[in-house]
């Protein structure tokens, strides 16, 4: 693998994590800013939600420009839009300023994407893609634990200097060692088949929406099941990044193998038995200490598994039914992967201010439920359409 496509993953390792860098903070912020924890949940909301809307124009609009002044623009102003951040005044500004960056975090995927193809050859591509989104991985390992390290030593206003200088070493990095990267030719004759593609990008939507209803809230979550807050959040979302490594070797294995029906229901299964697990804690399950540390860190194992074990079947789907449009396909199902993370930050927040967390986890099985149900009664007709 060219050493250079391990340095564009910085990109989306900085972007991964500045969109949940803190939360494992969220009560502390609630208090500080004067709002509910369910309220505080939604500059994860916004940021995901405009980087979904914004993601399809701004490729259509800049998607013939030189890709890494794009990529080394958005890590610009994600430097900057950091930064600002760290100084908002009040709740209002930094949803404003939260909602700007994830437009800008838009820019970054398809940009590094793009260049990594470009740095391999033809037979290496997929492997460079799939290694530029590792880079999210590593935030939910990496990234996001030192985020609620960070904020519990120094205060919840350090983790966006933080995430600034995660951009940074990113914008450094890509600046000295990237060559410039034309963006590619228009696909003559590529066409968005609609039909085709929208039960994929449901099932996206569906996966991160279960997945989200529950980890945009984990910090008051781990503290209703095991009292603690603050920095020890972190070990806890380790777990997240264990289990999206073995999601994704999962998944691909999968995909690859031409099992990913099954798969992708298992996968949904999975997402409402870690919810349940969740749920089971929060009223009371097993014993203090240990034993629900230990429930608590295998039901967040098994969500992270699930979600990232679903990803590369519905990729390699959408690549396989649309092979002149996988470019528009795939950078649509990443806006839907943002709506879905939306859908989780917004009605995890419903349920966590009207209701209680309990209402949160069932709310997340629902979900899980249905996209199980979705996924078995559509794949079959997908497939047989990608096969034709």
């Amino acid at each position: 693998m060219n050493p250079r496509v391990f340095v564009l993953a910085l990109s989306t390792f900085s972007f991964g994590s500045s969109a949940f860098i803190f939360a494992g903070l969220l009560e502390s912020m609630a208090v500080d800013l004067g709002v509910s924890t369910g309220a505080v949940g939604q500059l994860q909301t916004a940021y995901v939600l405009t980087s979904a809307l914004a993601g399809p124009p701004l490729a259509m609009l800049l998607g013939r420009r030189e890709r890494k002044g794009v990529l080394l623009t958005a890590l610009g102003a994600a430097i900057a839009f950091s930064l600002l951040c760290m100084f908002a005044a009040n709740f209002s500004q930094l949803l404003v300023l939260r909602a700007i960056l994830g437009g800008i975090a838009a820019l970054a995927g398809p940009a590094a994407s793009t260049m990594a193809a470009s740095l391999v050859p033809p037979e290496r591509r997929g492997s460079a893609m799939a290694t530029v989104m590792g880079g999210m991985t590593i935030a939910f390992l990496l990234g996001i634990p030192l985020g609620s390290v960070v904020g519990s030593a120094f205060g919840w206003r350090s983790t966006f200097a933080l995430s600034a200088l995660l951009s940074v070493i990113a914008f450094a990095a890509v600046a000295f060692f990237i060559p410039r990267v034309q963006a590619p030719a228009p696909i003559k004759g590529g066409k968005l088949a609609i039909g085709t593609a929208a039960p994929l990008w449901a099932a996206t939507f569906l996966a991160f929406g279960a997945n989200m209803t529950i980890s945009t809230y984990i910090a008051p979550i781990i503290r209703l099941q095991t009292g603690i807050t603050g920095a020890g959040v972190g070990a806890f979302q380790l777990m997240i990044g264990v289990g999206s490594f073995i999601g994704l070797w999962l998944g691909g294995r999968s995909a690859d193998r031409g099992k990913g029906g099954l798969s992708v229901t298992l996968g949904f299964l999975a997402l409402a038995t870690g919810a349940g697990l969740h749920e089971l804690e929060l009223l009371g399950g097993a014993p203090a200490g240990a034993p629900t540390y230990a429930v608590v860190c295998l039901a967040i194992l098994i969500a992270a598994t699930a979600l990232f074990s679903i990803m590369p079947v519905v990729q390699t789907r959408l690549v396989e039914a649309l092979p002149t449009a996988a470019p528009m396909a795939l950078a649509l199902n990443g806006s839907a992967a943002s709506l879905g993370q939306g859908l989780g930050g917004g009605l995890g927040g419903a349920m966590l201010t009207n209701y209680n967390a309990p209402a949160l986890t069932s709310a997340a099985m629902v979900v899980a439920v249905t996209g199980a149900i979705f996924w078995a009664a559509t794949s079959g007709r997908v497939k047989q359409v990608a096969a034709a």
